[in-house]
């Protein structure tokens, strides 16, 4: 109700009384303001002096607590100071005296070892007077030693009746004969050694490989003897005006002999395979009996292939034999042709199939390849199935067309090296080497020439008889043995075992022959008188 009354009463209010009712409430709050400032400025004032002292007290007190503090850390360092310096001087001064006990050590050292020196300078000098004397009485007595050898040289060329260079060559020989008996002994032991070991080492191997290996061989000569039915075949085979003989040796190549012989025609050639061709020619021809030119031409064609079917399957039949695979045709039919070569006599195919089993059997014995060495065996003689026309030695004519047909480096060497032309590099050459000797040494198994026969007998004699002290020599057992019979007067026992060092190695280096040959010296000596 009040409030309504109120608000009636504002209601009733004009908008004169509103303003000024606004403008007394404005004054009147002014007034409050201006009164109301000045009073809370002074509590506010009150309020923080109350606060500024009572914290400048405690800073005080702060203050206070800090310097007391400090005071007593002060303290305590300086106590602790005091000790470490206190510390630090006795360790100080304990160094010092281990430093001065040590350096008073070393002092006394130096100075024993300044006396000692002294003294051994002292006793250098004494020595080095001692010695300066014994040097002036050794150069005394080694002037009187001069003396003395002087008297006694003269003395012993009077009393031996040499003079001093006669004396020393004297004594020159005799240390030379002395040297000479020791080295003949050496040689002789070794020798004797070698011998024994390498013999029964080598006859073992070569024995078993031999018995093992059998060959036969056949002698072929230049010449081919063909039977005829009866004598008067040969005046068909010369034909009227000799045009079927002329044809003949013109189709074949071959020379045929004619002669007083009964009942046989000679073919002579140094090619065995056109001596075959001719060979079986004549023969057929013989059978046929139809002998002229026309006839001939035809027959000598059919009987060369025939001849050439027969070299490739001898050839066949060897590789077979031997046992060695992948051989080239070319080289088949080249050890065919060996069928029909000779060499001394032997049959140059058997004697390289029997070098091929004694290869294979010597590298079983040995360890190598078997294979390897049975090819190389069977090839080694390759180059004399060429023919005579082409030049060189059988020996570069094998190594070219092993080259050729590409056979290994080690076949090559082997062939190249059987006959000592280069030296054997490899276990494979050396027994190709050993196996061809074996073969061609065996008695029986070559023929040779009697003109090279005597040539060899007479150089081995003439090496022997060039030596000095040789009195005779004597070739025998068909070259294989040469005895010497030296003066025993000018050659001694030792000097024998070196003459026969001397001549086998003089005998190696300048000829050629089979197997080996033993030289056998022989001194001598005899004492002759007469009873009268």
């Amino acid at each position: 109700m009040t409030f309504i009354k109120s608000m009636n009463i504002f209601a009733d209010l004009t908008s004169s009384d509103i303003l000024v009712c606004v403008i007394v409430g404005i004054i009147a709050l002014v007034v409050g303001l201006i009164i109301a400032f000045p009073v809370g400025v002074a509590y506010r004032r009150r309020v923080a002096e109350a606060e500024i002292g009572s914290a400048e007290e405690e800073a005080r007190r702060i203050l206070n607590d800090a310097m007391k503090n400090a005071e007593q850390k002060k303290k305590e360092a300086l106590l602790e100071a005091k000790d470490e310096i206190h510390t630090m001087r006795q360790e100080t001064e304990k160094d010092l005296r281990e430093r001065r006990s040590e350096v008073q050590r070393q002092e006394h050292r130096l100075q024993q070892k300044e006396e000692t020196l002294d003294r051994k300078i002292d006793n250098l000098e004494a020595k080095e007077e001692k010695l300066a004397l014994r040097s002036k009485e050794i150069d005394a007595k080694l002037e009187e030693c001069d003396r003395l050898k002087q008297s006694q040289m003269d003395l012993l060329e009077k009393i031996s009746g040499f003079t001093k260079e006669q004396a020393k060559s004297h004594l020159l020989q005799l240390l030379d004969d002395e040297l000479t008996h020791q080295k003949a002994v050496k040689i002789l032991e070794y020798k004797n050694q070698t011998t024994d070991e390498c013999d029964r080492i080598a006859k073992e191997i070569i024995g078993r490989a031999i018995q093992r290996c059998a060959a036969d061989h056949s002698a072929d000569l230049t010449v081919s003897v063909v039977a005829l039915p009866n004598d008067e075949m040969k005046g068909r085979i010369i034909g009227r005006e000799g045009r079927n003989i002329r044809a003949l040796e013109t189709a074949t190549g071959v020379d045929l002999i004619i002669d007083d012989t009964p009942e046989a025609i000679t073919l002579s050639s140094f090619d065995p395979v056109r001596r075959e061709i001719a060979r079986v020619s004549l023969e057929k021809l013989i059978l046929d009996g139809r002998i002229h030119p026309a006839r001939i031409e035809e027959t000598v064609a059919k009987a060369t292939n025939e001849v050439n079917t027969t070299i490739k399957e001898t050839g066949d039949r060897a590789v077979i034999e031997a046992g060695v695979p992948n051989v080239h045709p070319e080289l088949v039919k080249l050890l065919g042709k060996l069928r029909y070569r000779t060499s001394f006599g032997q049959n140059v195919l058997n004697h390289s199939l029997e070098v091929c089993h004694l290869s294979g059997l010597l590298a079983a014995e040995l360890g190598a390849d078997v294979t390897l060495a049975k090819r190389a065996g069977l090839l080694h003689d390759i180059g004399k199935a060429l023919d005579h026309e082409q030049e060189g030695t059988h020996i570069q004519l094998g190594v070219d067309v092993a080259k050729k047909y590409r056979e290994s480096e080690t076949v090559i060497h082997a062939i190249h090296a059987h006959h000592g032309e280069v030296e054997a590099k490899t276990l494979i050459a050396c027994i190709v080497q050993a196996a061809d000797a074996i073969s061609a040494a065996r008695p029986g198994a070559r023929r040779e020439n009697v003109e090279n026969y005597i040539k060899r007998l007479e150089k081995l004699e003439e090496i022997a008889n060039s030596f000095n002290g040789v009195e005779g020599s004597f070739a025998i057992q068909a070259g294989r043995e040469v005895r010497i019979i030296v003066k025993p007067e000018v050659v001694s026992e030792d000097q024998m075992v070196l003459m026969s060092h001397q001549i086998a190695e003089r005998i190696e280096n300048e000829l050629e022959y089979p197997g080996q040959i033993k030289v056998n010296v022989i001194r001598e000596s005899r004492a002759v008188d007469y009873a009268k």
